[in-house]
């Protein structure tokens, strides 16, 4: 599973930290509701999951865009905006679980967060 996070947004550590887990947590509820035959597979080897940025929104709808059409599980994380950012900011988009080599052919050259 990777979570591509927005950098524009300059969310604190502890934000970034929230985004990530609901991003985590909605694609595995989507991933069990869809019958993802990749769910299993990642719960057995320990759940991977890597954190990349983008620079825009832009990016994470062309990302999540690529994504679903390669077949792979999305989830598109709007904010609360309780804290940092306004209600229904966009800040990250979950992919996967699923296997590895399709992933990277969606986010192989982004950066690390």
């Amino acid at each position: 599973m990777v979570i591509v996070i927005r950098e524009d947004l300059q969310l604190s550590c502890g934000k970034i930290a929230v985004q990530v887990a609901h991003a985590a947590v909605e694609c595995t509820l989507k991933a069990e509701k869809s019958k993802n035959p990749n769910l299993k597979e990642w719960l057995r080897e320990g759940q991977k999951k890597v954190v990349l940025r983008v620079k825009s929104l832009r990016e994470i709808y062309e990302l999540e865009f690529k994504a679903r059409n390669m077949g792979l599980n999305t989830a598109i994380i709007k904010d609360a905006g309780l804290t940092e950012v306004p209600p229904g900011t966009v800040t990250c988009v979950g992919i996967g679980p699923g296997p590895e080599e399709i992933i990277n052919k969606v986010t192989g050259s982004l950066p690390l967060l």
